[in-house]
């Protein structure tokens, strides 16, 4: 299936998911700032190059929109985007309400536009990894996880579009938190529990630069998350905790260092436990294997997984948290 792709948002991640694509597949290239959408359509044999959404999503040429904008315009040009038609891969959040997400599932299910949410971590070789051993049993009934994330910002932050409420929907936690609320969310399910509180300790903005979460499902399982802005060395961790076996996955590669997973295996004599580790160091191919999987939903006619109920999942967390900073 030869789909045809228009990229909305050809900055970093618009151009990391050209960089990916069969060449010739993107049609037609978006952008507020049209010199962007022409240096992005340049590197594609027949691609248009626009400043008008409404012209992207209503071209015929086009099957799929894939949209890495600012946090606000998510959701509204994915609705506009399956409103005509079009599947759709939204980078995460996808929003910066669940009400917008609920409208876009609404619309969605109306024309039958599949829509995938760019949780890419999912798709890192140590989560890979980390799923095949913890879908096998090996590490028996779930207790806890504990993550953290973490980045040092850089001169001028606080001046960006994150660092604005309104474009941006929050700080820190919208931003890396959603990643780590998802993917302890893969392990442990729905969380009935939310508690924690977001903060700003360093950065001079109205957002938050740093948040901890406390969350619980129904049996109890917890997963603690700490998200930074004031990390200074860039930092990824995330400890799975059964009762037979943890793993530990860190760095995501690049200026996160090195991406390991650990195995730990407890013995029935206990002490200390059988150890495996798993390196990466070929980088990952998480976007790549994200949007070949998008593609195959397509297909399939299959309901893409993270889609807009992760997105929403994890977006109700944010919502939570941020309403309990609020007091």
């Amino acid at each position: 299936m030869n789909l045809r792709v228009a990229i909305v948002g050809c900055g970093l991640i618009g151009q990391k998911r050209l960089n990916l694509l069969p060449p010739g597949s993107v049609t037609v290239a978006c952008d507020t700032q049209l010199d962007r959408a022409r240096k992005l359509a340049a590197q594609s044999p027949g691609c248009v190059a626009t400043e008008s959404f409404t012209a992207a999503v209503s071209s015929p040429d086009v099957d799929v929109v894939m949209i890495a904008t600012i946090n606000s315009a998510l959701a509204p040009l994915a609705l506009a985007a399956v409103k005509s038609g079009k599947h759709v891969l939204v980078e995460k959040p996808a929003g910066i309400s669940v009400a917008e997400l609920a409208e876009l599932e609404a619309a969605a299910r109306q024309t039958g536009a599949l829509v995938r949410v760019g949780y890419n971590h999912r798709y890192h070789p140590a989560c890979l990894k980390a799923l095949e051993l913890f879908r096998s049993g090996a590490l028996g009934p779930m207790m806890f996880v504990r993550g953290r994330y973490g980045q040092g910002g850089r001169i001028g932050y606080e001046k960006e579009w994150r660092a604005d409420p309104k474009l941006s929907g929050g700080g820190e936690l919208i931003d890396q938190g959603v990643h780590l609320i998802d993917l302890a969310g893969i392990f442990l399910g729905e969380f009935t529990t939310v508690e924690g509180h977001a903060a700003t300790y360093f950065w001079k903005m109205p957002v938050d630069d740093n948040a901890f979460l406390s969350l619980r499902n129904a049996a109890g399982n917890t997963a603690w998350l700490h998200v930074s802005c004031s990390e200074w060395k860039n930092l990824f961790s995330l400890e799975i905790y059964g009762r037979d076996a943890k793993l530990h996955w860190e760095g995501l590669g690049g200026s996160y260092g090195l991406e390991r997973l650990t195995y730990y295996k407890m013995l029935p004599q206990m002490g200390p436990p059988e150890t495996t580790i798993y390196e990466f160091p070929r980088g990952d191919e998480s976007w790549k294997i994200e949007m070949a999987e998008f593609f195959e939903d397509i297909q399939l006619k299959r309901t893409p997984v993270p889609g807009l109920q992760e997105a929403k999942a994890a977006l109700t967390v944010v919502e939570k948290i941020y309403a309990q900073a609020a007091k």
